[in-house]
C-alpha cells in the first residue's frame, strides 16, 4: 500500500502541475482526478487509504466552516425556497436514471434504483449490497458521474461565463500568514469535528463535522483565519487522487459497459440541475451559477472546492450539497420498501 499511494500521489502532483501551467480551472483536483483515473483504467496499481483522504476532507471542512459568516448566516432563511426546489430535482433525477437503469439498460431493480439514487458514492453502494445489488456497478456508475460532474462543471463555467479565472490567485494565504495559535484552532475544528460526526454517524462526517465546529469558531469570532493555500492544494491533490483510484480493479468487460451508462445517467442528472438551476436561480434572484453549482450531481467535498475555485457562494453549495446527501441518506432505503417491497 505505501508504494502505491506514493505512485498515486506522484501521478496525481504531475497531473495537477499539468493542468495548473495549462490554467485549468480547479488543477489541483481535476488534475490529479484525470492522472490517476487514466492510470488506473490503464492498469497501473494505485491506491490511497481512505483514512489519508478522510483527513484530507477535514482541511476542506475547515475551509468550507470559514465561509460561515454572520452576513451568510443572515441570508440562509431566503434558502428554503431553493433546498426545496432541490428536494424536487432529487427525486425528479433519481426516477429519470430509475428508469433509464432499469428499462433502457436492463438491469436488475434494486441495482437500478441505488445506481440512479443522486446521494454519496459510499452510501449508495453499502445500502444497495444491504439490500442484494451489484455493488460494482453501483460504485463505478456513482464514481463516473462524480468524476463527469466535477470535470465538466468547472470547466463549462471557465469558458462560457469566465469564472474561476483569478479566485484562486486572489485568495492565496501564505503558510506564515496564520498564527501559531490559529494553527492549533483550526486543527481542533479538523480533528474534533471529525472525531463527533464519526460518533454521532454522521453521513459524510469527515467534512461536515469540521464545517460546523469551523463555521461556529468563525462566528463567534474565535479566529478569522483558514487552512493556507499550499495545504488546501495537497489536500485538493490526494482528493483528486483517491477519486481516480476508485477506478482500479474493475473487469474491462464490465469497465467499459457500466462506465457508459453511468455517463449517460450523470449527463441526465446534470442537464436536469443546469435546467433547475436556471430556474430556481430566475425565481430566487440567485445567480444562476452558484445554484447550478449547489444542484449538480458531484460530491461535497469536491463541488465545494469548484464553488470555492469558482468564487461561487461556497457557504450555499455546501449547504444544499449537505441537504441532498442527508435527505436520500435517510430516505433511499426506506422508500427503496414502500415503492418496491419484498415479493
Amino acid at each position: 500500500m505505501p508504494l502505491r499511494a506514493a505512485k498515486a500521489l506522484a501521478i496525481g502532483t504531475l497531473g495537477g502541475a499539468a493542468f495548473a501551467a495549462a490554467g485549468m480551472p480547479l488543477p489541483w483536483m481535476l488534475g490529479a482526478m484525470t492522472a490517476v483515473t487514466a492510470s488506473a483504467l490503464s492498469g497501473q496499481r494505485v491506491a490511497l487509504p481512505r483514512s489519508m483522504r478522510n483527513v484530507c476532507v477535514t482541511i476542506l471542512g475547515v475551509m468550507l466552516g470559514a465561509s460561515f459568516t454572520p452576513a451568510v448566516v443572515a441570508r440562509m432563511g431566503e434558502w428554503i425556497f431553493t433546498l426545496g426546489a432541490l428536494a424536487a430535482w432529487g427525486l425528479t433525477a433519481g426516477a429519470a436514471g430509475w428508469f433509464y437503469f432499469r428499462r433502457v439498460v436492463g438491469y436488475d431493480r434494486v441495482t437500478s434504483y441505488f445506481a440512479a439514487a443522486p446521494g454519496g458514492l459510499n452510501e449508495m453502494t453499502l445500502a444497495g449490497a444491504r439490500f442484494g445489488a451489484d455493488e460494482r456497478r453501483i460504485a463505478l456508475i456513482h464514481a463516473t458521474r462524480v468524476f463527469l460532474t466535477v470535470l465538466c462543471i468547472p470547466i463549462w463555467f471557465r469558458i462560457h461565463d469566465g469564472l474561476g479565472s483569478s479566485a484562486t490567485a486572489a485568495g492565496f494565504v501564505g503558510l506564515g500568514a496564520i498564527a501559531l495559535d490559529d494553527y492549533l484552532i483550526l486543527a481542533g475544528c479538523a480533528l474534533g469535528g471529525a472525531y463527533a460526526a464519526d460518533r454521532l454517524r454522521i453521513p459524510a462526517g469527515a467534512v461536515i463535522g469540521p464545517m460546523v465546529l469551523s463555521a461556529a469558531v468563525h462566528l463567534a469570532g474565535v479566529t478569522e483565519s483558514s487552512p493556507p493555500t499550499l495545504v488546501v492544494w495537497a489536500a485538493q491533490v490526494v482528493i483528486g487522487s483517491a477519486l481516480g483510484c476508485q477506478f482500479v480493479g474493475f473487469p474491462l468487460a464490465l469497465i467499459g459497459r457500466t462506465i457508459l451508462h453511468g455517463a449517460v445517467a450523470g449527463a441526465m442528472m446534470v442537464g436536469l440541475a443546469v435546467a433547475a438551476g436556471a430556474v430556481v436561480g430566475l425565481l430566487a434572484g440567485i445567480p444562476v451559477s452558484t445554484v447550478v453549482l449547489g444542484f449538480a450531481p458531484g460530491g461535497l467535498a469536491e463541488m465545494s472546492l469548484v464553488a470555492i475555485a469558482l468564487g461561487a457562494d461556497a457557504a450555499f453549495v455546501a449547504t444544499h450539497h449537505l441537504v441532498r446527501i442527508v435527505l436520500v441518506v435517510i430516505c433511499a432505503a426506506p422508500l427503496f420498501r414502500i415503492f418496491d417491497p419484498p415479493r
